[in-house]
């Protein structure tokens, strides 16, 4: 047997060029992206192949400990989350052969006209309710099909989804973030559950303004600001109270829930004064106000016969009157049936207790060779007598979650008339669609296990550590940039959960506060690793293009990040915010 091999955090015996070295990886991904625009597969494995030369060369890793971190990586990258990928994209295929895609569109153009309620209500309100269920890219590949499918534009499908989905990010799956950080720190549970409510509350309010922004500017948010406030306020009181009073498990349910609730109920009284309207040919930035545009151009002929079809009342833009016809609500219930089947399969899937009898049927686990419990991480990442890391692949193929999307979807099928030649069919034919992306996306997890075992993370963790006064401001970007770089904030507080309590205890902080800006602050890094994106692409049939989605959303993740910071810096240190820390 393999003696335990220790991390080193410091391997050119000078802070400052290992904190470089260690960033080599994340530059080299990101600028081949971004700067370069290398196909991002091809990226990504670039990516990976620097991880492993600084791993080995510098970080002097065992070679069979790197490698087998490596394919440890891609294992997990391909299951569960490019088994999630798969079967939703099927899914979403099944739906479009049938036409039902535009059922389901039209219907909800009928119940939110406005592209920008739209993007509340699909992006925020419906995917944070995905996030609260499913988690692992789910929500953003299911609203990002959506959007695209109701006109939006690629890219704004894409980033858009990704930007919203940030605030239920820290509670999602059912809470495994949060109890994941309470098991690694041995923290109270319910005390770093009602932290991460006291921090991220402000942003689920602030989220649905900042989208619209994003993407129909300062003024066009200001037509739809009670639909943001509403959406906002409906999903950051849930959240705070049920993190607060119950503890993480059901705050992204409850909050997703009560905020697509609440708007829909206002849509029924108020509708935005002035309407905007998608550019049908995705000219310009997507959007045009409906009087700057000829309307016929907008409301064609095809939107008459579907008007009339849904029995939508009143007039259209137009002047077209619109009549009730009963025999369009079958169509619609069509419609939505595979998406209320897969949110009733999501929900059975992601309860603990069906979880739990599943894995006693069949969940073995196999411990990783030349990995498991071969690594030891060492202070101050970790503490004083901490077991080496474990490394074991979880083979839990019936209680996986894309296992219970992948039956949502054959059952669905079966109810839109697919038989299970044409069902087969239409599998292999997504599973050529998204090859390039299951690459990716393990040659992504490859690369975030190399750096995690190598201690090329740690080390960048321990740059920011060192910043003395304002250690919560950049404490908070480091979950940041754990979720930058893993795609996940669960996986961001295991790598720096411990070190952020040990550095807080060292500073005489909070350590709840610490550990909760951990995930909290992660939750903004959310939106530019490149799993998401490449989910996001994949969804929205823009694999590709992955650098124009970054290029798109990192200034809103680096401000939003930042803002984090902001306010845990000032619950570490200014009354009255700091009034607000779980004791």
């Amino acid at each position: 047997m393999d003696a335990v091999w220790l991390q080193n955090y410091d391997p050119l015996h000078n802070p400052v060029l290992s904190t470089v070295l260690a960033a080599l990886p994340v530059v080299v991904l990101l600028g081949s992206i971004a700067l370069l625009r290398i196909r991002i597969h091809f990226s990504a494995l670039i990516g990976l192949g620097a991880a492993l030369a600084v791993a080995l060369l510098a970080y002097q890793m065992p070679v069979k400990a790197a490698v087998a971190s490596s394919l440890y990586g891609a294992a997990f990258g391909l299951f569960p989350i490019g088994w999630i990928i798969l079967n939703v994209i099927f899914l979403y295929q099944l739906t479009v052969k049938r036409g039902l895609f535009e059922v389901l569109r039209d219907s909800l153009a009928t119940l939110a006209p406005d592209p920008r309620v739209q993007l509340i209500l699909i992006a925020f309100a419906f995917g944070a309710f995905i996030e609260g269920i499913a988690g692992f890219g789910a929500p953003v590949a299911i609203t990002g099909a959506i959007l695209i499918q109701l006109g939006f534009r690629p890219l704004h499908a894409s980033a858009l989804a990704l930007i919203a989905n940030t605030a239920p990010v820290a509670f999602g799956s059912l809470g495994i973030p949060i109890t994941t950080l309470a098991q690694v720190t041995g923290l109270d549970v319910s005390k770093i559950s009602a932290m991460v409510g006291r921090q991220l509350s402000f942003f689920s309010v602030l989220v649905p303004f900042w989208v619209v922004t994003a993407f129909a500017g300062w003024r066009g948010m200001c037509g739809v600001w009670p639909a943001a406030l509403v959406a906002g306020v409906a999903f950051a009181v849930p959240q705070f109270l049920v993190s607060n009073l119950h503890g993480p498990w059901l705050v992204g349910v409850a909050s997703g829930g009560c905020s697509i609730a609440a708007l829909v109920g206002l849509m029924r009284v108020w509708r935005p004064a002035e309407k905007w309207e998608l550019l049908a040919n995705g000219a310009g930035d997507g959007l045009a106000e409906g009087k700057q545009q000829p309307v016929a151009s907008v409301v064609s002929n095809g939107q008459r016969e579907r008007a009339l079809a849904f029995g939508t009342k009143g007039m259209l833009p137009n002047g077209v009157p619109a009549v009730d016809c009963p025999g369009s609500r079958p169509r619609v219930w069509r419609g939505w049936m595979p998406w209320v089947i897969l949110t009733a399969f999501i929900l059975l899937w992601g309860l603990p207790q069906f979880k739990a009898t599943v894995d006693r049927i069949m969940a073995p686990k196999l411990a990783v060779p030349y990995l498991h419990n071969r690594v030891q991480r060492v202070a101050p990442v970790a503490p004083a007598g901490a077991k080496p890391e474990a490394a074991e692949f979880k083979i839990n193929i019936l209680s996986a979650t894309g296992t219970g999307i992948l039956l949502a979807a054959v059952v669905a099928g079966m109810a839109m008339g697919f038989g299970l030649r044409q069902l087969a069919k239409t599998y292999l034919e997504t599973l050529w669609r998204v090859r390039y992306s299951l690459l990716t996306i393990a040659a992504m997890l490859a690369l975030g296990n190399v750096t995690k075992y190598s201690g090329t993370d740690a080390t960048l963790g321990l740059a920011l550590a060192r910043t003395g006064w304002f250690y919560p401001f950049f404490g908070t970007l480091l979950g940041w940039l754990g979720v930058a770089l893993t795609g996940s904030d669960t996986s961001s507080n295991v790598l720096f959960g411990s070190l952020q309590k040990i550095t807080a205890e060292q500073t005489g902080l909070s350590p709840i506060l610490m550990v909760s800006a951990n995930s909290s602050g992660g939750v903004m890094g959310k939106m530019v690793d490149a799993q998401s994106i490449v989910v996001a692409s994949t969804a929205t049939n823009w694999y590709g293009h992955e650098g124009s989605i970054l290029r798109y959303v990192f200034f809103h993740s680096l401000a939003l990040a930042a803002l984090m910071g902001l306010l845990v810096l000032l619950q570490a240190y200014v009354v009255p915010f700091s009034r607000m820390v779980v004791p």
